[in-house]
């Protein structure tokens, strides 16, 4: 058990389940994993591992006993039979009869209708009426003669949810854990190993938690297939809904006129809408404007009354194109069908969080460790949704006044929603919620920006914070620290005559070859157009997590042309990965250092105590790669233990200082298949990172 684990344990006992024992019990049951977890709270909320094996069988013969498989529907009809009464788990729905104006259910694995319930179970649990529900049902079985009774009668039911929970001591032992370890229970409690993410990513995943703990709040991802978009709403809490975006209507989603029933909104925590995107797709006109209405104002219409509800939407759906080839051509919500391709539905959106940042889920990324209960989970996160966290931030930092108030209450909406799920107990420190403040700001830009694509109506907007200190701080997107040259492209003009002109070097301009000149052509009319090589200048550059196409050979290809010694200081060129990054910077240096001439790399690095002949073959091994090439590479242990300096120094007088050293990309996960990113550095997730140069005296 890791650290983490059993301080979970210790603080949490009996509200923490081991997250890989789900795959344990689950076998061929179709179940969500909330209804899992319930179970194993039950009889496995524990670290002991003897009790944790005998609570599996307890679970595995529970499942078999009692959940319905559709294929076994009629030896579990016939056991009810003539047993009399039988316990099923299975989803139940209800509806009334108005012919016998009695209620009656709809088992959907049992294949059971017509169930007699009364009128007390529908009212203790109002949302049988509206879609299934995960319940624990005892269901009994009496013939009549009379044609018109159904023999099944519903006995008693439990919905699949834990009965009561303890907010205030969940705030309390919130202070026992720091932000780092919080933030990787939170993860765990998701199913995700934290090492495999990195910070950025790990909040990422988190904002996908903000519609359950904030009431109308208004989420689109769109991303690639398969990384999970939709997971979080069909398997974490009995307390959302995931529909079909193509299978939404007016009654089902606000109110039938017909007989005033109340749809989803009126019911659940949180509705989201799977496979949403889709080009080819169409919606009912009138549902986009209800739609609009109650993302703005909290309310729709019921006949001619207005009604209220606090249901949060999410909206996921998948791309169709990378992200460069949208921001030169269209833009990033060009995925929607046309009814939702619009600047009034999009303008209502809180955040857009970029599903082209979330990495394809692999086996490798789920936990093993303990992490909450999740129905324990959505219950804390259920009672949160009453408070309001969105002025914290303001004892520290003062948003731009710029900006409209929609945008506004979108940054504090997704700021409140995230200190909710990170800091209940008002723990967070300044640096802590600017870290927060810039990711909510960053989600709203991204609507607000390419509302300036979409509709030339919408101007462009300063998104910025001010600190204590007066300091005005911009943020911009990672999409456009990436791609600047199409992010800021107007939909006025195509994106060719938008795009900076190629300039030509003077000596390409001025002495053309005499080859394949056409006569009484001017020469320079058929060269080539080419950017002037990149010349080293001093500078500081900082890098945000999860962006791609940076690599050393554009960070520190020009300052080490030239240079006949360099010397890299990284006490942490140990494991193997970060081992491979100096093989991949000396690579780099190779290519660019003609072969008859010579060039001395030497690194200075700390030993890993834990494996330290393992360190020490991987650079010896990089030495002998050299022989024979322009480079000659050699290497030493810091013993003084006092090189904590991370740099790159050469002869030719540039320093370039590194907060990360070479350490700059993401750990690679391992893959049996291939991967680009172990290819080509451009096609890797960086970490946060800054990069000074600095010319020095020679």
């Amino acid at each position: 058990m890791s650290d983490l684990d059993a301080k979970i344990n210790e603080h949490f006992a009996g509200f923490v389940v081991r997250k890989d024992l789900v795959k344990a019990v689950k076998g061929n049951a179709i179940v969500p994993t909330y209804v899992l977890e319930y179970l194993l709270g039950q009889y496995c909320a524990t670290d002991d591992e003897a009790s944790i094996q005998t609570g599996i069988e307890t679970v595995k013969d529970i499942l078999r006993k009692h959940y319905v498989h559709r294929s076994e529907a009629g030896l579990i009809q016939s056991t009810i039979k003539e047993k009399g009464r039988y316990k099923v788990i299975d989803q139940v729905s209800v509806s009334l009869n108005e012919k016998t104006d009695s209620y009656e259910a709809v088992f959907d694995n049992l294949g059971i209708k017509k169930v007699a319930v009364d009128s007390g179970t529908v009212k203790a649990h109002p949302k049988l009426l509206v879609t299934g529900v995960w319940c624990i049902a005892d269901v009994q079985y009496e013939f009549s003669e009379d044609a018109r009774i159904s023999p099944w009668i519903l006995e008693s039911i439990k919905p699949i949810q834990i009965a009561k929970v303890d907010y205030d001591q969940y705030r309390e032992l919130r202070s026992a854990f720091t932000t780092d370890e919080w933030i990787d229970l939170l993860m765990q409690s998701i199913g995700f190993r934290p090492e495999a993410f990195g910070r950025r990513s790990k909040l990422l995943q988190l904002l996908r938690l903000i519609p359950y703990v904030e009431r109308n709040y208004n989420l689109i991802e769109l991303g690639p297939k398969g990384t999970g978009k939709s997971h979080i709403y069909s398997e974490f809490s009995p307390h959302g809904q995931l529909i079909s975006g193509g299978e939404v209507t007016i009654p089902k989603l606000f109110v039938n006129n017909s007989n005033g029933r109340i749809g989803l909104v009126g019911y659940w925590d949180v509705v989201a809408f799977d496979e949403f995107a889709g080009r080819e797709k169409t919606a009912n006109k009138a549902l986009v404007d209800i739609m609009k209405n109650y993302m703005a104002n909290k309310s729709f219409s019921r006949g001619v009354n207005p009604m209220g509800a606090e249901a949060s939407f999410s909206f996921v759906g998948n791309t169709d194109h990378n992200v460069p080839f949208m921001l030169k051509n269209s833009d990033l919500f060009e995925a929607l069908p046309s009814q939702f391709h619009d600047s009034a539905f999009i303008d209502r959106l809180h955040a857009y969080l970029p599903g082209w940042e979330i990495d394809v889920i692999r086996g490798e990324m789920f936990t093993k460790g303990y992490g909450f209960i999740v129905d324990y989970l959505a219950e804390i996160l259920r009672h949160l949704r009453s408070e309001d966290f969105s002025n914290r931030p303001d004892q520290y930092f003062k948003v731009s006044e710029k900006i409209s108030t929609r945008d506004r209450d979108a940054i504090y909406k997704t700021m409140s929603g995230l200190l909710k799920l990170i800091f209940p107990d008002g723990s967070q420190t300044e640096a802590e919620v600017e870290e927060l403040l810039r990711l909510a700001i960053e989600s709203r830009k991204r609507i607000k920006d390419q509302l300036a694509r979409i509709d030339s109506t919408y101007p462009e907007v300063d998104f910025h914070y001010v600190g204590a200190d007066g300091k005005k701080i911009r943020v911009t997107t990672v999409e456009e620290e990436e791609y600047p040259q199409f992010y800021h492209l107007k939909p006025a003009l195509a994106p060719k005559a938008q795009e900076e002109p190629v300039l030509v070097e003077p000596e390409a301009a001025t002495q053309p070859s005499s080859r394949n000149v056409a006569p009484g052509v001017p020469p320079t009319s058929q060269q080539p157009k080419a950017k002037p090589a990149p010349r080293p200048t001093e500078g500081h550059i900082v890098f945000t997590e999860n962006r791609k196409g940076i690599s050393y050979e554009k960070l520190f290809g020009a300052y080490v042309d030239g240079a006949s010694r360099i010397i890299v200081t990284d006490p942490y060129i140990r494991i193997f990965y970060q081992i491979r990054n100096m093989m991949e910077f000396v690579e780099m240096v190779i290519r660019r250092t003609p072969p008859e001439n010579q060039v001395k790399i030497h690194l200075v690095t700390g030993p890993d105590e834990g494996n330290i002949s393992r360190q020490r073959e991987l650079l010896e091994s990089i030495t002998t790669a050299c022989t024979g090439t322009s480079v000659e590479f050699s290497w030493a242990f810091d013993t003084s233990g006092t090189a904590h300096a991370r740099d790159i120094v050469t002869d030719t007088g540039w320093k370039i200082v590194l907060d990360r050293g070479l350490d700059i990309f993401q750990p690679p996960m391992k893959t049996e298949g291939f991967s680009l990113g172990d290819r080509l550095q451009e096609h890797r997730m960086l970490k946060n990172f800054y990069v000074t140069y600095v010319k020095e005296i020679t």
